[in-house]
Formats: structure tokens, C-alpha cells, sequence
């Protein structure tokens, strides 16, 4: 072999920046999060540390309307319909959802609760 005879030049391999993309790629999906935009503080039956105390206050959500111990209810005047229930704010109050009452109807219920200040929320299954 001379000096004068040019060599074949070789491709460059692309196997390793392909690794470098996929370690990129899996590393970026592990380290998000996904889905935790909101979260919702939830009370199950039963595994209430308040105890309840006072007159009943019991919610049913209907796909139609939302009742108050049996009577009908706006849902904009629920809060106002369950105040004078309550000795305080922190007072528990039973949400009851229908069977087929969708997850969004419940959670709406439950977010113009908040907004009035009723955060202490049990949720009957």
C-alpha cells in the first residue's frame, strides 16, 4: 500500500446517536409528570377523622338536580341552603352521587363547596 492510493472513506455510523436520542427520549418521559395538574382532597365514608355532629346534612347529586336532606336544591344556592346547618365551616358535609352521575357533575359540586369554604367533604359510594 502507497501513500498515493486515497483511501475509501467510511460512512459514518449512526447507531450511537440513535442510543443518545432514545436514553434522551426515555429519560425526559420518566422525569414529567403527567396528569397532576389538579388534585382533589377526598374524604371516603368512614375514614373521617371529624367526627360528624349537628343536624344531617346530606347532598344527593341526580343527573337532574341536587337535593339537600331530601328537598330540592339550586346548585348555585347550596352553600347558602347548608349555612344555617352548619356551626362551622369545618362542619362535615355527606355528598351522595347517583349511580350514573358522572365524575365531572360530582367534582363541580364539590369545587363551588370550596369556593364557599366548605372543605370538610365526606363522598358516600
Amino acid at each position: 500500500m502507497t501513500f498515493d492510493e486515497p483511501r475509501p472513506r467510511r460512512r459514518p455510523s449512526l447507531t450511537p446517536m440513535i442510543d443518545v436520542v432514545f436514553l434522551l427520549l426515555v429519560f425526559f418521559m420518566l422525569a414529567s409528570r403527567f396528569g397532576m395538574d389538579m388534585q382533589i382532597p377526598l374524604t371516603l365514608a368512614g375514614a373521617s377523622t371529624t367526627p360528624y355532629s349537628g343536624p344531617p346534612r346530606l347532598v344527593d347529586i341526580d343527573e337532574t338536580g341536587i337535593r339537600l336532606n331530601g328537598g330540592e336544591v339550586e346548585e348555585d344556592g347550596l352553600a347558602a341552603a347548608l349555612e344555617p346547618l352548619m356551626e362551622e365551616p369545618t362542619d362535615v358535609i355527606i355528598l351522595r352521587p347517583g349511580e350514573e352521575v358522572p365524575l365531572q357533575r360530582l367534582v363541580a359540586v364539590m369545587d363551588s363547596l370550596a369556593v364557599a369554604g366548605l372543605t370538610s367533604l365526606v363522598v358516600l359510594e
